[in-house]
């Protein structure tokens, strides 16, 4: 049975499971902060704001997540002291400096009700489950908002593509990437749904490719 809670309501005790999630699913993308999870997720725990993030639960166990954010709201807080004591003095530092520059700061078309999707992803034994799917519904159903961003998708991550397309999201940007050969993909992508323009029910699953 798959259900979903925000992340800040399940608590504390579940924070580095959380993690675990959230390193695991972008291990490609995190590979240069660390390429061993468990010391990714040690980092990582202490960054993620809960009341931002909502967590799909299968029989009571983390299996796939995804953040909110609406206006200027973060879901990040990276803390240099916490990132210097797992990754060290010098790579906790650099890798601060990344996060901040990288993951924090509001969507340009920030608005009340627009609500910004970010970090979509299912756990490695959860993928193919239906996770992703229930998870982008209870989103797409919180009420107060009338449109819902994705943004930077990778244009290779098929799977990805396809499950937001059945929900009813449309591309409306790309994003060209420098070094496309040695990053394995051209372009960011960019969707947006409009609330009651699209349909929000699908039988698909992105397989736990990340967003």
């Amino acid at each position: 049975m798959i259900t979903v809670e925000r992340a800040d309501v399940l608590g504390e005790p579940y924070r580095r499971r959380i993690a675990d999630v959230w390193v695991r699913g972008f291990a490609e993308d995190f590979a240069y902060f660390s390429k061993d999870p468990v010391v990714l997720g040690d980092a990582f725990a202490h960054l993620l704001l809960l009341d931002r993030w909502y967590v799909a639960l299968v029989d009571g166990e983390p299996a796939g997540l995804a953040c909110v954010a609406e206006g200027d709201q973060e879901v990040l807080r990276p803390r240099a002291a916490e990132l210097r004591r797992h990754l060290g003095l010098v790579h906790g530092t650099i890798t601060h400096l990344i996060l901040r520059s990288q993951f924090l700061g509001a969507y340009d078309g920030a608005r009340p009700g627009l609500l910004e999707i970010g970090f979509v992803t299912t756990a490695p034994a959860y993928q193919g489950r239906g996770v992703a799917t229930a998870l982008m519904r209870h989103l797409l159903a919180l009420d107060g908002y009338d449109e819902f961003v994705l943004r930077d998708i990778k244009d290779t991550n098929a799977p990805a593509l396809g499950l937001y397309e059945k929900l009813g999201f449309t591309a409306f940007g790309r994003r060209a990437v420098r070094g496309a050969a040695r990053a394995g993909f051209s372009a960011y992508v960019s969707m947006r749904l409009v609330r009651g323009q699209g349909p929000v029910g699908s039988t698909g699953d992105p397989g736990g490719a990340p967003q």
